[in-house]
């Protein structure tokens, strides 16, 4: 594991460092993360939602009673390496293989789980996929991979892959780039001020880079991630995976939160988990789908709670 401190103005509860940068080795390069906490207590894996980055818990952690927790740039987000050239990516099913892979680097028998929006739908298949394995699943704004009508996914097959050739042929010098403000402007306005101002200043600390022009900034994460409707769910998957989880789980909700195209799936899969998991918690907060990141205090103290429950 390559390790770099970072963060060294301040100290956290354990008189370390906040947090330190890691890069965890994998087949086409690496997994940066931050690790939160002492190392010698194995952390809560903490996982981001589609096209954010390990930035998203950065006011959340903090807020968090006596944890170490490893937060994670999934493949192609933020400082993590993108997928070889030729390969689409498939983020369900990745972030399983991911979480597993880390899982075995670190020899952890069992695993803790955080997870936001798409970290949270890959927490829940892989708690499904390994129910012996987990110890605690907690899912910030949705319960499951997002349920869409099938025929309009078949509908838009053959766009997305000839979204994603394009996006693939994507040369250095034509990737869009811009000011710093412009850049933060664009984010808000693409999270449909779901991000404040200051949260998305945070995300683009792992979320931009320079760009080839100066004083200029283009988007770190790999612009093929924009094609990922290939690989969804339908809902009689999703529920045979949920009839799987049997580890202690929190679900928080974002109050109005994200929209979904068939919300009423949302209690569905919740109502199921609630059936084999070994203690069940459903929450609701006031907010937008980035209220852990907006307004940490909210989130933080559910989660502060269900630990507190699930071990005293």
């Amino acid at each position: 594991m390559n390790t770099t401190e970072d963060n060294d103005s301040s100290c956290n509860r354990y008189g370390k460092k906040e947090y330190e940068e890691v890069n965890i080795p994998v087949p086409w390069g690496y997994i940066s993360g931050k690790w939160w906490g002492p190392k010698e207590i194995q952390p809560i894996i903490a996982l981001h939602g589609r096209q954010d980055n390990a930035g998203s818990f950065d006011t959340l952690i903090p807020l968090l009673k006596d944890v170490s927790v490893l937060c994670l740039d999934m493949p192609g987000h933020g400082f993590s390496s993108h997928l070889p050239e030729g390969q689409c990516y498939f983020p369900y099913w990745e972030g399983i293989i991911m979480l597993r892979r880390i899982i075995k680097y670190y020899k952890w028998n069992k695993v803790k789980l955080l997870g936001h929006s798409l970290g949270g739908a890959i927490s829940f298949l892989y708690a499904a996929s390994y129910p012996d394995e987990t110890e605690f699943v907690i899912s910030l704004d949705i319960v499951s991979p997002s349920v869409r009508d099938v025929t309009k996914t078949v509908g838009v097959t053959g766009a997305n892959i000839d979204q994603f050739l394009k996006f693939e042929n994507l040369m250095p010098d034509s990737v869009p780039c811009y000011e710093y403000s412009e850049m933060i402007e664009i984010v808000e306005n693409a999270y449909a001020k779901s991000l404040t101002k200051e949260s998305a200043e945070i995300l683009m600390k792992r979320g931009m880079q320079q760009s080839h022009t100066p004083k200029k900034y283009c988007f770190s994460r790999d612009p093929r991630l924009k094609v990922s409707l290939l690989g969804m769910l339908s809902l009689d998957l999703v529920i045979a995976y949920a009839e799987r989880i049997k580890c202690a789980y929190l679900n928080i909700r974002a109050v109005p939160g994200m929209k979904f195209e068939q919300p009423e799936n949302y209690d569905k899969v919740l109502d199921v988990i609630e059936k084999n998991s070994r203690k069940f918690v459903s929450h609701k907060v006031d907010g937008t789908h980035h209220v852990h990141l907006n307004n940490p205090e909210r989130v933080a103290k559910p989660i502060n709670q269900f630990l507190k429950d699930l071990y005293d």
